[in-house]
């Protein structure tokens, strides 16, 4: 069978997956390729100035880290592209809405906020699910062996949690019609705030967590300590709330996150290097 014969056989939606394949790995390949050396540039360049204080963790990654971060991040690259056929497959069956541009701005903006609620759930529960001692060892143990984490980490997945994390969109899509420009924004948002979770720095204002504004969506800090060793607590990615609800939010949090941000004094800085 002739390779034209064989997609004629195949529904319009895998022909066009097949077809679009390169591009949509490109799009998940390059927010990755992007997103990580960007922020990492950005915490280096910090640790070289006054915003040195801020770093986390005295310990430092090693070479080691960085490798295996990178390489398990592409695999998971990989993984998410690869999804699309899933999406393809249930278009073809009709269990899955057909992505259109753009409902409007404000319907776009609404489904962008809606997204991000019930992703910030998935993320929560099934995060929490892979911690459970009988999955642990073959969904999350990779992601953890980044102890002091970063941007390169935003990924770094084993198999089995790349696939449960990829299985988010196709999910989300047999419940909800959604536009491209939507999701794009949910995409965009999620990396950043990912490799912002793993910068090993604390890049956000010391006032966060006293404003009612800002005290519930999580900071560098928050993330830093599930990785450094509290594996029972802050299991959340964009908010605090279902931490905060189910108990599991760490005792110290808002006292790692005041001693993150806080300046030391003036004697002290100048007798002792900022650590770089």
């Amino acid at each position: 069978m002739s390779i034209s014969s064989l997609l004629a056989a195949l529904p319009e939606p895998v022909v066009n997956m097949i077809v679009n394949f390169p591009a949509m790995a490109a799009s998940d390949f390059s927010r990755y390729l992007i997103a990580a050396p960007v922020m990492a540039a950005i915490v280096w360049i910090l640790k070289k100035t006054v915003w040195g204080y801020r770093q986390i963790q005295p310990r430092l990654a090693s070479s080691t880290d960085y490798r295996r971060e990178f390489f398990a991040s592409l695999r998971t690259c990989l993984i998410f592209s690869l999804s699309g056929f899933v999406v393809a497959f249930g278009l073809s069956f009709g269990i899955m809405y057909e992505v259109v541009l753009s409902f409007g701005p404000w319907t776009d903006l609404a489904l962008f906020a809606l997204i991000i609620l019930v992703h910030d759930a998935y993320f929560y529960w099934t995060h929490r699910m892979m911690h459970h001692p009988k999955l642990f060892k073959s969904f999350h143990r990779l992601h953890h062996r980044s102890i002091t984490p970063t941007p390169f980490a935003a990924y770094a997945f084993a198999t089995p949690e790349a696939i449960v994390m990829a299985a988010f969109m196709p999910l989300w899509l047999t419940t909800v019609p959604s536009s491209v420009t939507a999701i794009t924004a949910f995409l965009l948002v999620m990396i950043i705030r990912n490799v912002m979770g793993h910068a090993g720095l604390e890049l956000h204002a010391r006032w966060w967590l006293k404003t009612p504004l800002t005290r519930w969506i999580s900071t560098t800090t928050h993330h830093d300590l599930h990785h450094s060793g509290s594996f029972k607590h802050n299991f959340g990615f964009y908010f605090t709330w279902w931490d905060k609800f189910c108990g599991t939010e760490h005792p110290d949090y808002a006292a790692e996150f005041a001693k993150s941000v806080a300046k030391p004094d003036t004697e002290q800085s100048s007798a002792q290097p900022v650590i770089a």
